[in-house]
């Protein structure tokens, strides 16, 4: 996997304004019972993945599928993290998606892949998410 987004903010930068928060769901694949609520990911399009504190994902049975993935940061710097696999919810939606490990000092984040998973996008000027629209699909 190619780097990646923006895995935490340094030296004591805080997000940008016009960011804005959602709260998740999250869920264990194979036995979705097993699920915690993440009232707070930092919506960031420029992240491909969805960043969730490696406790919460591990208290719900998440495991490690892909070890020791290089992400780039914003200061252009490097740094590895693990991956899972896991269920996101968001209102009424969900998909299954890769989430980064993310300990502690990280972000949590909601990413690219999950909003595009979700079928959501970002309304910048109202700062929420909303419906995308239908599905592109290639023509015959």
């Amino acid at each position: 996997m190619a780097p990646s987004g923006i895995g935490r903010y340094t030296g004591g930068m805080e997000p940008k304004v016009g960011t804005f928060y959602a709260g998740c769901v999250v869920a264990n694949m194979t036995d979705r019972e097993r699920r915690a609520d993440v009232p707070k990911l930092l919506v960031d399009t420029g992240s491909e993945c969805t960043w969730i504190a490696e406790d919460t994902l591990r208290a719900i049975g998440v495991t490690t599928e892909k070890k020791d993935l290089a992400f780039q940061m914003a200061d252009g710097g490097t740094i590895v993290r693990s991956v899972g696999f896991a269920i996101i919810h968001v209102g009424d939606r969900f998909t299954v998606d890769e989430v980064v490990f993310a300990r502690p000092g990280d972000l949590q984040l909601l990413g690219a892949r999950s909003l595009e998973g979700l079928n959501l996008a970002v309304d910048p000027a109202h700062k929420r998410l909303i419906a995308a629209g239908p599905h592109l699909a290639a023509a015959a």
